[in-house]
């Protein structure tokens, strides 16, 4: 029974993966390698944490598709990425440029961490100064 039903997961699974692979006319083994990196280098605007080449979303398959073409039409990769960054801003770039618009895409995780430290550091001060104030010992004679 359990032979079964890990042949049917598998059964069911294979297609599954075969049909989220975009199947592009690549003329040989170097342009195909070219867009691999080049979409590697690219963010998924829908899943946002993945890269156009990991994504499965359909915006991904089409900006897939959308590379492919331009790469077909002899654009080198800055021009497809300044393509893609006009239309859709730094956002869509890994490594977006350090400017003005970018600058807390770059420090605001930074920033977020200093704001973390600085509130966990306050509060064990804080318990620490009211434990040192409390302990047993330290009270006068009142304190009978």
């Amino acid at each position: 029974m359990r032979a079964f039903s890990f042949a049917l997961c598998l059964a069911l699974l294979v297609p599954a993966m075969a049909w989220a692979i975009d199947a592009l006319p690549f003329k040989d083994r170097a342009e195909e390698l070219r867009f691999q990196h080049l979409t590697r280098q690219l963010r998924c605007l829908v899943c946002q944490n993945e890269s156009l080449a990991d994504s499965s979303a359909d915006l991904a398959k089409d900006l897939r598709r959308e590379v492919f073409e331009q790469m077909q039409q002899g654009k080198d990769d800055d021009a497809i990425r300044q393509y893609l960054t006009e239309r859709y801003s730094d956002f869509v770039l890994y490594d977006p440029p350090l400017r003005g618009a970018t600058i807390l895409l770059w420090f605001g995780p930074l920033l977020v961490l200093l704001i973390g430290a600085a509130a966990v550091t306050r509060i064990v001060r804080k318990r620490s100064a009211i434990q040192h104030n409390t302990a047993p010992g330290k009270g006068t004679e009142e304190d009978w």
